[in-house]
């Protein structure tokens, strides 16, 4: 009598763990989502911008700085979150279902939709900000020192948003070591990238670092899409 490996199996499903050849295309999408990141990250206006500031910032400092960054800095942040979450569904689909007791899989997923909920909260901060600086929309709402808040708020925060992706990196990995569900060299330069963005944090103190991480999605996907895995392959 033939058996049949249940959905809920603990084991990834036999049938689809062969390498798959060719382009394909839904992994792309990882690598937009990367790419806006890098651009969210870096729209933004500091008043240290230069070596020849004279610290610290002050509230004055601020005030002078010009709204149209952050506010653009925000507004690509939303798109960015609602891509994050459309990525996480598409890899719910088209991974964690084809192989449901993959738990890199799940721990990919996981750091996305975290991601995305971190990215929704601290580029509102950075809309935020440019909505109330003396040029914004609304440049008459808060003085100096409100105006100060909020910009203190985005100072990391928006790089700090990106940590939960070292979750899904390593996800990555067990994926690639654990699993066989993703090349080695992918799994390889995810564990390296994000075992080496969390040791930088710890020489440096600097806790922004690990948002370079992004750099990494752009990678991903599109090794994923040019590349030979049983998670692109085709459904049998």
């Amino acid at each position: 009598m033939n058996e049949t490996t249940p959905l809920s199996s603990s084991a990834p499903a036999s049938s689809d763990t062969s390498a798959g050849g060719g382009f394909t295309a839904w992994p792309l999408l990882i690598s937009l989502c990367g790419l806006l990141g890098v651009i969210a990250l870096f729209l933004e206006g500091r008043p240290d911008g230069n070596g020849d500031f004279d610290y610290p910032v002050t509230a004055e400092d601020v005030l002078g700085l010009d709204h149209v960054p952050y506010r653009l800095s925000g507004a690509v942040g939303y798109v960015l979150a609602l891509l994050l979450i459309a990525a996480a569904v598409l890899w719910r689909h088209r991974v964690e279902r084809r192989f449901p007791g993959s738990s890199g899989a799940t721990a990919v997923s996981y750091g996305v939709l975290a991601t995305a909920a971190l990215v929704t909260l601290t580029y509102g901060w950075r809309g935020a900000v440019g909505n109330y600086l003396p040029t914004g929309a609304e440049g008459d709402t808060y003085d100096a020192a409100g105006v100060y808040s909020y910009y203190i708020m985005t100072d990391f925060s928006p790089y700090i948003a990106f940590i939960p992706l070292l979750a899904s990196a390593y996800g990555l990995a067990w994926m690639a070591f654990r699993e066989r569900l993703v090349s080695r060299g992918l799994g390889a330069l995810s564990a390296l990238l994000a075992s080496a963005l969390l040791v930088a944090v710890f020489v440096t103190g600097v806790p922004g670092l690990p948002s370079m991480i992004i750099v990494g999605l752009i990678v991903a996907g599109i090794w994923l899409a040019l590349g030979r895995s049983p998670i692109t392959a085709a459904q049998s």
